[in-house]
């Protein structure tokens, strides 16, 4: 798990980041054998995220917020909040998250701690960085109102108060938004006005921490 020292919780400029190009990565061994069969096997358990940020500036002022946010993280030395501008929510096809969006688990009478997760199919994403207010949470469909639950928005682990521990078997459900713990994959940003207004967009790599 991320090293909480390390991060800044903070936001990557949004409007930038909405027009961000990336996405996840794999890393997958497959070696060919001799009978023409191939033999596949998952470096990683869990993808990583990658993005370019220069593809979202549109203006000379973007580029300064960005110069600055960029000095204030010194480079790729401290992690910051970002928005993926593909997947942010819980829910499917930008449709409001609602509490019963996502499976956390199963109630057994004794446990109160869930993290947040995310399910594309049979794999489950593990979120740490959910956005502050905007985690819904339900028992068995039953909403719980605010005060039944608490929200660690550094590590993505919701306590539901002992008042409302679930029962054996019911669903613990989920919605909200979320962030993307990142860093600058560069120690360096170079960029010219003047090229900047010919068109010619500055490279901004960044990388998804773990």
């Amino acid at each position: 798990m991320q090293d909480l020292s390390s991060f800044h919780d903070v936001h990557f400029p949004l409007g930038v980041s909405f027009g961000a190009t990336g996405g996840p990565e794999w890393r997958n061994e497959i070696v060919g054998l001799t009978s023409g069969h191939e033999k596949r096997n998952a470096r990683w358990s869990m993808s990583r995220r990658f993005y370019d940020a220069g593809t979202g500036l549109r203006s000379l002022n973007d580029l300064r917020d960005v110069l600055r946010f960029f000095e204030a993280r010194r480079g790729s030395l401290y992690a910051f909040r970002f928005r993926d501008p593909f997947d942010h929510l819980s829910s499917e096809q930008d449709a409001p998250p609602q509490p019963t969006d996502q499976l956390l688990g199963r109630g057994d009478g004794v446990t109160r701690q869930f993290h947040l997760a995310k399910h594309y199919g049979d794999y489950q994403r593990i979120i740490t960085k959910p956005v502050v207010g905007t985690v819904q949470l339900a028992v068995e469909g039953v909403v719980l109102a605010g005060d039944a639950f608490s929200v660690n928005y550094l590590t993505g682990i919701v306590e539901i108060h002992e008042d409302y521990v679930p029962p054996p078997q019911a669903k613990v459900t989920a919605g909200f938004l979320f962030d993307v713990p990142v860093r600058f994959d560069t120690d360096r940003l170079s960029a010219s006005i003047a090229s900047f207004k010919a068109g010619e967009i500055p490279s901004i790599p960044i990388v998804e921490v773990k």
